[in-house]
């Protein structure tokens, strides 16, 4: 071949790879933008049809009404239906395995809490589900305390009374609680390991029974849910020593926390937070967060959660997803102390 014709042979071979290369380099470019402008509009356009909350526990109780009063303003906001479905067992355990296993598409949500995110991997020692890895974390609803609190006949009037007759009659003051691996059984037993006291544990299948027993006298005291005492202790029949948050609740804003009660750094809460399965869309994470920041700041939505004793706590998913990973260590460290198991 002549010089000249290798060289434009050459030149031709070069400006067709050029071509090539620039030509793919554009489509790289225009399929990138098309992926990010589809998953913008997939975050914008969501939801198309109704959504299912699954709920652990069953309904009326202090998981299920805050998942109800965030359904419906969910609802509003996105003009569709959403579902709350009752699973109840195991502590949570069983919804967690259901939508867990659900598509990861932002359309069936559980409602996470402080026993399915928080306690049950180290309470149960063949858990269907991991906490953490398993879910995609999207934000805190609102947190809630326990209350301690005895009979109004009872000479204990004060948290430091009540650890000082702990203290002054190891294994003889008696506790109810509404039953083993609870929030108020884990309060119960955060509280002995940071005083070091001896009491005795008088677990019952569920609050409303503790609470009958403690009016009417059976048991002394008794770590209760707060909604469950908040009427009977507005009403002279209950007396509050002090309650597990860091800060007092503003139902009962003169009752002390238990941590400002001499016991540095005791904080236990009843939290509920909404997670979807693993590998949903962030941009569909970031769409519901969006809205459940909005519709917890509805002053609706902010007074009925009150009523119940809770805190709304939106949160970023990061910072919720982090929670739960400090819950999950915080609450296995503290069963196992323990020794709590199933019943």
């Amino acid at each position: 071949m002549e010089p000249t014709a290798k060289r434009l042979s050459g030149q031709f071979t070069v400006q067709f790879w050029y071509n090539t290369v620039m030509h793919l380099r554009s489509r790289l470019v225009l399929g990138t933008a098309l992926l990010f402008f589809a998953a913008l509009a997939l975050g914008q356009a969501f939801p198309t049809k109704p959504v299912k909350i699954v709920v652990g526990f069953s309904p009326g109780g202090i998981v299920d009404i805050p998942s109800r009063i965030i359904a419906q303003k969910l609802g509003e906001l996105w003009g569709s239906p959403v579902v709350v479905e009752n699973r109840p067992g195991a502590g949570g355990s069983i919804a967690a395995e259901i939508t867990a296993r659900a598509p990861a598409d932002g359309y069936t949500l559980l409602v996470c809490n402080t026993a399915s995110h928080g306690v049950n991997p180290a309470f149960y020692k063949k858990l269907t589900y991991d906490p953490v890895a398993d879910f995609a974390a999207i934000s805190m609803i609102g947190s809630t305390p326990s209350i301690l609190i005895v009979h109004p006949s009872s000479p204990i009037a004060s948290v430091n009374d009540f650890i000082g007759y702990a203290k002054a009659n190891p294994g003889k003051l008696s506790v109810a609680t509404s039953g083993v691996g609870t929030s108020q059984h884990l309060s119960l037993e955060l509280l002995k390991s940071l005083t070091a006291i001896n009491v005795i544990h008088v677990p019952y299948k569920g609050g409303s029974p503790a609470i009958a027993d403690l009016l009417g006298g059976q048991v002394p005291a008794m770590v209760s849910g707060f909604a469950t005492a908040l009427t009977s202790v507005k009403a002279g029949k209950a007396r509050a020593l002090g309650v597990t948050s860091i800060r007092r609740n503003s139902q009962l804003p003169e009752v002390p926390t238990i941590a400002e009660s001499g016991v540095p750094g005791f904080e236990v809460v009843s939290w509920t937070g909404l997670c979807a399965p693993a590998g949903t869309p962030k941009q569909v994470i970031a769409r519901i967060n969006a809205d459940m920041i909005k519709a917890l700041a509805l002053p609706d939505t902010q007074r009925r959660l009150a009523e119940q004793g809770i805190d709304g706590a939106p949160m970023t998913p990061e910072q919720f997803g982090d929670f739960i990973r400090s819950e999950v260590t915080k609450w296995g460290k503290v069963v196992k102390e323990a020794g709590i198991t199933p019943e």
